[in-house]
């Protein structure tokens, strides 16, 4: 399916109406979700009484691994789906009932490129705009700012398919702003990426919300991308947010130091519960399979005694690693298993 064809199918019940800024913008919220529930057939719950809220002019990471229900409720909120129960609003438009306003407000950027491999990345933005009714010198001027401003004007005549993935991915966000919305959409906008090409549109997406005051909802499964450019992070587990708050909020409630021990085999909870249980100084005993995960007071000086207690019930160890709290370990205090674990066991 082309370009026009995605367009086309897309926005084909896009309105005439001029955005406003509605209670949202009085109340500076951009993004407002209440109680949202959604069931797939075959009983499948992906939203189960998601609520939240975001700032104008911030970005906001729904944080969670694969299958937890982020894309869902970015289906709910863009219009492209509606919930079982619960309601929305977006820049101050309810999304159930005027739909069509609230898609000429916003930008969207999904997990599957919406770039035409067979057009030029200028054709691209210009197919795009004229979907929103732009036309002429604006158009244009619109269209060559944005290649500039992603770094693509160098290549901008030449055809998609000819990009890098990074390249590419930068085109599809520039699609998402053509018309200037107001909410930006990026449903894991890096997942692919090389390094490198992750760390540039970071740059990007940081510049977008910093210096453009653009309103984004990210949705992800990389730990440090939230870490790096939300402003609030939400923790999505199973249709549900279990912790909300900022990064450095939610690291700072975590006391201590995190202390990580892989086994040589897969640990039996009763002994290692067992053997660390009546140390003092030593919260949050977590263990997924050849795993142990456990918070300390004074992380350096607790190894030695944490090796010798699992070296005393016979359990082996093969490494060990003493950080500063992270996303991962707020995860694992909310959710009860370590993220990577989760991600495994997720279906998207």
């Amino acid at each position: 399916m082309n370009a026009r064809m995605n367009v086309a199918a897309t926005t084909a019940a896009i309105g005439r109406g001029a955005p406003d800024a509605g209670r949202a913008a009085a109340r500076h919220l951009a993004i407002e979700a209440r109680g949202l529930i959604k069931t797939y057939p075959g009983g499948v719950r992906a939203l189960d009484g998601l609520s939240f809220d975001v700032e104008d002019g911030t970005v906001f990471a729904l944080l969670g691994p694969n299958g937890a229900g982020k894309s869902t409720t970015v289906k709910i909120l863009t219009t492209l789906s509606r919930p079982d129960a619960g309601e929305a609003r977006v820049a101050g438009l309810d999304v159930l009932r005027e739909p069509d306003r609230v898609r000429r407000v916003i930008g969207v950027v999904a997990q599957k490129s919406g770039v035409d491999r067979e057009l030029t990345g200028r054709e691209n933005l210009t197919l795009q705009g004229q979907v929103y009714g732009m036309s002429g010198r604006e158009l244009k001027q619109r269209v060559s700012d944005l290649l500039e401003q992603f770094g693509l004007e160098k290549v901008a005549d030449r055809t998609a398919d000819t990009y890098s993935g990074g390249m590419q991915r930068k085109l599809d966000i520039a699609l998402g702003l053509v018309h200037r919305p107001r909410v930006l959409f990026l449903d894991e906008p890096t997942t692919g990426l090389d390094p490198e090409a992750r760390a540039d549109l970071w740059a990007e997406i940081a510049r977008l919300a910093n210096e453009d005051g653009i309103t984004i909802l990210l949705t992800t499964h990389y730990l440090e991308e939230a870490d790096r450019l939300a402003r609030r992070v939400a923790i999505v587990d199973r249709g549900r947010i279990v912790v909300e708050g900022s990064p450095e909020q939610l690291k700072g409630e975590l006391r201590g130091d995190a202390i990580h021990v892989e086994l040589a085999g897969t640990v039996d909870e009763e002994r290692l519960r067992a053997a660390l249980g009546r140390l003092e100084g030593i919260h949050d005993i977590v263990a997924n399979g050849r795993s142990v995960h456990v918070r300390a007071d004074h992380g350096a000086s607790t190894v030695p005694v944490v090796l010798g207690a699992l070296e005393n019930e016979g359990l082996r160890v093969t490494s060990v690693t003493v950080a500063r709290p992270s996303l991962d370990d707020v995860y694992l205090r909310y959710v009860g298993r370590a993220f990577n674990a989760a991600q495994s066991e997720g279906i998207q």
